[in-house]
């Protein structure tokens, strides 16, 4: 069986989504529809920068999102007959909007509108006090749960993305604190391009205003079932979806464990839908010797590349 995976911030790059554009009309669609209901232009951005103003929040949930649906849909019409083995559909962080898109919870129209207000109030508070993140590679779990412990302020672990790598966020200088003495504990640290501390209780104020904003939208039954990075696990009901997505920038990203309930419930194919090979990466390392495969779908190459060589993995 298959899961869809949709990548989130930190996977853009100049140029994302044009081959699709240039190609494809149910792509062309999805780019026009976005700049039309988001006001934000979209296609500038992601094909022809510049990557700072691309990178920018606001700027990038938007961006990113239309050109994960774009490749979703790009899939969905050139190669219907992949959509009978998919058994779920999956997110990292703002890539779970996507997913919702892709399982019919939320329109089109809702899920752009979404990722823009999760921009906005994001990139706010951001720009009220001092925090950030950094992702820790090559430290144990229980060292860094250790040293998040003994911060002398506000620091949690924010992403569980692989048993080699996790992301802690907090206030500035408790985070960059730890973030040293990992460092000292021979941990490569790279502090990450975001605005502020995601994923984390600094993010208690965005979370009530996006919360107010999601009561608005129209959420239905998942058409195809959706694993949320928030629990670990499928969510059913239209209702529990709703529920989970008012935590999720307050809560940790729980990919491993996500990634981890699929390959248990029978997934061995595993496709990242959006730009670049992040989750890829990442699912490698979560399964390792495991049977899987993992390929990405960005362009027609890569679509070209999935539509030869998947049938022989199912």
């Amino acid at each position: 069986m298959i899961a869809f995976v949709f990548p989130g911030q930190g996977s853009q790059y100049i140029g994302m989504g044009k081959d699709f554009y240039e190609n494809y009309l149910e792509a062309q669609t999805i780019f026009e529809k976005a700049e039309k209901i988001t006001g934000i232009p979209v296609k500038a951005l992601s094909f022809e920068g510049p990557l700072e103003e691309l990178t920018k929040t606001e700027n990038l949930q938007v961006c990113i999102t239309t050109v994960n649906i774009a490749c979703f849909e790009v899939i969905k019409n050139q190669f219907k007959e992949i959509l009978s083995k998919l058994r779920f559909v999956a997110g990292h962080s703002l890539g779970e909007f996507s997913a919702l898109y892709a399982a019919g919870v939320l329109s089109l129209e809702d899920t752009l509108l979404a990722v823009k207000e999760r921009g906005r109030v994001m990139g706010e508070v951001g720009s009220s006090k001092p925090s950030g993140m950094y992702a820790v590679i090559n430290l144990t779990l229980e060292k860094l749960e250790e040293l998040v412990k003994s911060a002398e302020g506000p620091v949690v672990i924010s992403n569980y993305n692989s048993p080699s790598q996790f992301v802690i966020s907090g206030e500035e200088p408790y985070l960059t604190e730890v973030a040293e003495k990992a460092k000292a504990l021979s941990a490569k640290v790279v502090r990450l391009k975001v605005s502020a501390g995601f994923h984390s209780p600094l993010m208690e104020r965005a979370q009530q205003v996006f919360t107010e904003f999601l009561k608005t939208l129209h959420w239905s039954e998942p058409k195809i079932p959706f694993v949320s990075a928030v629990t670990g696990k499928e969510e059913t009901l239209a209702e529990s979806i709703f529920e989970v997505m008012t935590k999720q920038i307050v809560s940790p990203v729980r990919w491993i464990s996500a990634v981890e309930y699929m390959y248990e419930k029978g997934v061995k194919i595993f496709v990242e839908v959006g730009p670049k090979k992040v989750l890829c990466g990442l699912i490698s390392q979560i399964l390792k010797d495991k049977e899987h495969k993992v390929f990405n779908v960005e362009d027609r190459g890569t679509l070209e590349q999935f539509s030869k060589e998947v049938w022989a993995f199912l």
